[in-house]
């Protein structure tokens, strides 16, 4: 997860975007190592519905003042620098925003909190509050009011990671769950050997490869500079759902070392629930491709 964040969703937009100067400044140690990013998007009152933040950075000469705060910043603790979504202008929600790459220790950034969480314990997340906090017009990356834009375009890449980054550990544990079952007899033979067990196992792993195939297809598409928007959001969703489907089954199979922190599927069990929720929820999954097959119920404004 924490390098996730590092390679496929503070970064993306800043090499594509960003200036030769920021990208110097911030994406080169960041891509060798050397600091630590962050994206800063999920607010209090903001998670899936990005185009509700409410966190300000007003001009002020050469300047932009930042002010609000956000939620669920992974790595947020430790980064150096944030990706930061803030509104920049007045006009419709979906253009009056811009990405500012703010330095965390600039005076006025405050780490409020690190949130303690059920799973993915090997990344932190933290709550961040801005308070007046002062960078220059030059860190905002790109165009000004393109931020929400450039976050959607960010999305597609960070919802793909979810997929690949979801797919190998799946492996690892119907690996696991089949040497284990194995070994473990129960009724004089070994609990592979029931056939409600091994053809389960057989599912799932077909899932895996049809989950591999759609993520390979959405990346193929991506690379060659294809909108993959609605494969990206198949990916993240079907894979959220398959990472509960997948580490439920093998824990139940585990019996009651399944249930300790012992093994490593109960580690994935608590891990791959996140993935329903971050970077989107399930249900924002599912209206991005019912708006793509042209099922979403449209909103009339009232009259």
């Amino acid at each position: 997860m924490a390098i996730g964040v590092q390679t496929d969703m503070a970064t993306p937009a800043l090499a594509r975007f960003g200036s030769h100067e920021l990208k110097e400044q911030f994406l080169q140690p960041s891509i060798s190592g050397d600091m630590v990013a962050c994206l800063g998007v999920s607010e209090t009152g903001a998670g899936s519905d990005v185009a509700s933040i409410q966190t300000t950075a007003k001009s002020d000469g050469d300047d932009l003042i930042i002010n609000g705060g956000k939620m669920w910043t992974t790595n947020g603790m430790q980064a150096d620098w944030m990706c930061c979504l803030a509104i920049t202008e007045d006009g419709p929600s979906h253009s009056n925003k811009s990405l500012i790459c703010v330095p965390m220790d600039t005076p006025g950034v405050v780490r409020s909190k690190k949130i303690e969480k059920i799973g993915m314990n090997c990344s932190d997340t933290a709550q961040i509050f801005f308070e007046d906090v002062r960078v220059p017009k030059s860190f905002v990356i790109g165009e000004m009011g393109k931020g929400f834009t450039y976050q959607m375009l960010q999305f597609q890449e960070e919802r793909l990671f979810g997929a690949a980054g979801t797919v190998k550990p799946l492996e690892i544990a119907i690996g696991a769950t089949i040497e284990y079952t194995r070994e473990r007899k129960i009724f004089g033979k070994s609990i592979l050997d029931n056939q409600v067990v091994h053809f389960r196992l057989a599912e799932l792993q077909t899932e895996i490869e049809a989950l591999r195939s759609l993520l390979y297809r959405a990346t193929g598409l991506y690379i060659k500079g294809h909108d993959v928007t609605n494969l990206a959001s198949m990916c993240k969703l079907k894979a959220g759902r398959l990472g509960r489907e997948v580490c439920d089954a093998c824990l139940q199979y585990w019996g009651g070392m399944g249930y300790t922190k012992e093994t490593i599927i109960s580690r994935y069990f608590r891990d791959f629930r996140l993935l329903s929720i971050g970077g989107g929820a399930d249900e924002v999954m599912l209206s991005i491709i019912s708006k793509y097959m042209g099922t979403l119920p449209r909103i009339h404004p009232k009259k």
